[in-house]
């Protein structure tokens, strides 16, 4: 192994840098995949009552090796005028909950006055998530008209849309009632984080198929004739969908820990594999695999947002330098992934690098899936401020994780242009214009590099032994501050080193990392603030688990990839 180091948190932690995050081995979706491939899990639709009005619950149960879950999902004759994917709406397509175990009668009957009223409902410890779901509208009806009439839907227009319904919501931990992470988090399936909410929109995609098919049945019965069953490559190729607004973004500043063992492990992967001597012909094998197929990935990327068209076009001039690199030079000298890297850093921008370090991972399963279980995290060590710390060495603190910001000339407006607040409407968080909205005493602690240079001016005249709490004894605004700083001292990559505040700052980096983290591919922006995802799209469905790839099924077959070229 060759000696390296994990990259500089001063490097990682730019936004434009986690914007241009992709997917890996190390994403959560591909975590679950993997883990219930490996242990052969077991799933079963134990029950499906829904009337030809497409009204009624289904149940789908999966078998672990030591638990069984079970995602109940209930089926709504949802009217036009009602279908909204806000967080205020009160009417969905669908409504999920993921139960701990197989339900009985009375639990489905119980849960079903709760789950489709959503947040005027109450669960309890043995519902783990509540979810809801709208429907593609267009696409479901092309899609149910095609198969009662005997046809397959057009592919284009699946290609287009990609998903059959979308989630606008998936609560877990405590939300509703439901089981605090703490009641399950020593399970080893849901010992890495979301594994819960991964679990329920995998069953959720199942059940959009079986209900779609079965509508598609059902119409065709009343005409007196016989539907065509969807297409397996069809049905595989669509996953689940997903809008995500500025909701998702202070959660990355709001779990500084959570966010900090995330980006960590991620880069101690990338350290290893950095590492690595030599790559043996299977390792550059399945690199190379890999390669062609994310190489048809990039190109099936498509986009209308202005932004991501831009990035887009270079990551695609990017792949390109990396192909010539690979064919003048392969990967059979020593330190290849570290020689590969050094030259990315020189060689393609941002947005390629990331894409490249996603990249070297895949032939290490070996060398980096452990750290999966590192990813979750205890606030409590870290919640609590140590006020034995000198105030010397909180200076320090702060130089070196908010150095940017202490240079940073905040009288500027163009420096704090914007302020975060949550919407009394939509009950949504929102960033606002700071002088051009009345939302300045509404604004949310969500400027740390801002909060911190505060922090620094203050200590500016206490004596370097004066412990922390004998300050914040005299000034307690600054206890948020204080917390944050000494966090980001035992966990490097806690804090976004960046302006969160600014005229330029773009929400949608901080969307795009976290969504990366869970494992989505081909971003669609519709604004600086909200993004198109689609979820587990050429996933195998749970019949197929076992027999096709629990792993690489994000990426273009290899068979149609050759096609292609």
């Amino acid at each position: 192994m060759t000696e390296v180091t994990c990259r500089d948190p001063n490097l990682v932690m730019r936004l434009a840098r986690l914007g241009s995050i992709h997917q890996s081995r190390l994403s959560f979706m591909r975590i679950l995949t993997r883990r219930m491939a490996r242990e052969g899990w077991r799933f079963e639709q134990t029950a499906f009552e829904i009337n030809d009005q497409g009204v009624g619950h289904a149940v789908y149960t999966a078998y672990g090796p030591e638990r069984a879950y079970s995602l109940i999902a209930y089926a709504h004759d949802l009217p036009a005028e009602k279908r909204s994917d806000r967080v205020i709406a009160d009417a969905w397509d669908a409504t999920f909950t993921l139960f701990d175990g197989i339900p009985s009668a009375a639990d489905i009957e119980r849960l079903s006055h709760n789950i489709p009223v959503q947040e005027a409902g109450r669960v309890n410890g043995t519902e783990l998530s509540v979810s809801r779901a709208n429907r593609s509208v267009r696409l479901w009806e092309h899609v149910v008209s095609a198969l009662a009439a005997g046809d397959q839907p057009d592919a284009a227009q699946i290609d287009a849309v990609g998903y059959l319904m979308r989630t606008t919501a998936v609560y877990g931990s405590g939300k509703l009632g439901a089981a605090d992470r703490e009641m399950i988090a020593d399970r080893p399936e849901f010992r890495v984080p979301f594994q819960v909410e991964m679990l329920s929109v995998y069953l959720t995609r199942w059940f959009v198929r079986d209900l779609v098919q079965y509508m598609a049945d059902t119409r065709a019965k009343a005409q007196g004739a016989s539907a065509a069953q969807l297409d397996a490559d069809l049905a595989r190729s669509m996953g689940i969908g997903n809008s995500t607004g500025l909701g998702m973004a202070p959660f990355l500043l709001n779990h500084p820990v959570l966010f900090s063992n995330w980006v960590q492990v991620r880069e101690t992967a990338l350290q290893r594999v950095r590492g690595v001597a030599s790559a043996s012909a299977e390792e550059i094998a399945v690199f190379n695999d890999i390669f062609a197929r994310n190489k048809q990935s990039v190109a099936n990327w498509h986009s209308e947002h202005p932004v991501q068209l831009e990035k887009l076009a270079a990551l695609q001039a990017d792949v390109d330098l990396i192909s010539a690199k690979l064919e003048d030079e392969g990967l059979a000298q020593s330190s290849p992934w570290e020689s590969l890297y050094q030259w990315s850093t020189q060689s393609l921008t941002v947005e390629g690098q990331e894409w490249l370090v996603s990249l070297m991972l895949e032939p290490y399963g070996d060398l980096v899936d452990d750290l999966a279980d590192e990813m979750s995290a205890d606030n409590t060590a870290t919640f609590r401020i140590a006020g034995a710390m000198t105030v010397a060495r909180l200076r320090e603190v702060l130089q070196d994780v908010y150095g940017w910001a202490l240079k940073t000339d905040w009288t500027l407006a163009a420096n704090k242009a914007r302020a975060w607040y949550v919407s009394e409407e939509k009950l949504e968080p929102r960033l606002g214009e700071r002088f051009e909205e009345p939302i300045e005493e509404y604004e949310q602690p969500l400027a740390p590099g801002r909060d911190a240079t505060q922090l620094f001016a203050a200590l500016a005249h206490w004596p370097n032994e004066t412990p922390v709490a004998e300050f914040l004894l005299r000034h307690p605004e600054h206890r948020h501050s204080v917390r944050r700083a000494q966090i980001a001292n035992r966990a490097p990559y806690a804090e976004i080193r960046d302006n969160t505040i600014s005229e330029d700052v773009l929400p949608i980096d901080m969307l795009r990392c976290k969504l990366a983290f869970f494992g989505a591919m081909h971003f669609d922006p519709r604004s600086d603030r909200w993004v198109r995802i689609c979820m587990y799209g050429n996933a195998p469905y749970p019949e197929e688990l076992s027999a096709r790839d629990g792993d690489f099924w994000v990426y273009p077959d290899a068979q149609s990839v050759a096609k292609e070229g």
